[in-house]
């Protein structure tokens, strides 16, 4: 299955030398990692609060022992590995093929997979915060903490995740449209580009190849030279990087 696709692929990768990754939720399915917007997906699911009111900053400041009720059940899944798709980008990173992967996700698993240029549009659960004096602390510090995670100052701890209403840090959105500038392929794996700003960063591609990899159709027409309706990780694992 998807003989004829792969063959494609793999030939588009071969005749790159600069390819950047832009992927979403549907990377890490595969790692049994719910995504958003399926049918079986978080926001798809019945909660006392919805889901985004719950991620919010709003909901986070004023009801904080609920947020972290939800998100230490719901968006922290720190027994979860890296997949053939997070595997093979790193390996394509290793080999000089890849120059970046950018990512939407929250969990960590491209730098455990062992790429090294992860932007990260929406922060991540590994890194957490006092609110208070700054301090660092682990994900596992904040996942078995008892309700709400506190520093040692005795401030609230905040994870570095990008909540609703909180604004993408400046700095990586431009790495970002730097690195899809000067790529000559982009890959797009595992999103519905629905979410924007990340969404639009397609539209700064002028390289000469374009994919799209993922379950369901996009939700934006972004004109990909080879589309593939499967999950990435299945894909992605039959390229050989050479």
């Amino acid at each position: 299955m998807y003989e004829e696709q792969v063959k494609r692929l793999q030939e588009i990768i071969d005749d790159s030398e600069r390819i950047v990754f832009f992927g979403g939720a549907g990377v890490s399915t595969e790692s049994n990692i719910p995504d958003f917007r399926s049918s079986g997906g978080l926001f798809k699911q019945q909660y006392r609060y919805s889901p985004e009111e719950i991620v919010s900053h709003t909901f986070f400041m004023r009801k904080t022992e609920d947020f972290y009720e939800f998100y230490k059940n719901k968006m922290m899944f720190l027994d979860a590995k890296p997949n053939a798709a997070h595997l093979k980008l790193a390996e394509m990173e290793a080999k000089g093929k890849l120059t970046a992967v950018i990512t939407q996700n929250i969990d960590g698993l491209h730098q455990a997979a062992g790429s090294k240029k992860v932007l990260e549009l929406h922060g991540s659960v590994m890194r957490n915060y006092c609110r208070k004096c700054g301090k660092f602390y682990d994900a596992p510090y904040v996942k078995y903490a008892d309700g709400v995670p506190r520093c040692e100052c005795g401030g609230v701890i905040k994870p570095d995740v990008v909540l609703y209403e909180e604004g993408l840090d400046s700095g990586i959105i431009n790495e970002s449209v730097r690195m899809i500038r000067e790529a000559d392929t982009l890959i797009i794996g595992g999103t519905s580009l629905v979410v924007y700003p990340a969404a639009g960063f397609v539209d700064y591609f002028q390289g000469k190849h374009l994919v799209v990899i993922n379950k369901s159709e996009t939700a934006k027409a972004v004109g990909a030279e080879l589309s593939i309706s499967a999950p990435i990780g299945e894909i992605l694992g039959q390229i050989q990087v050479r």
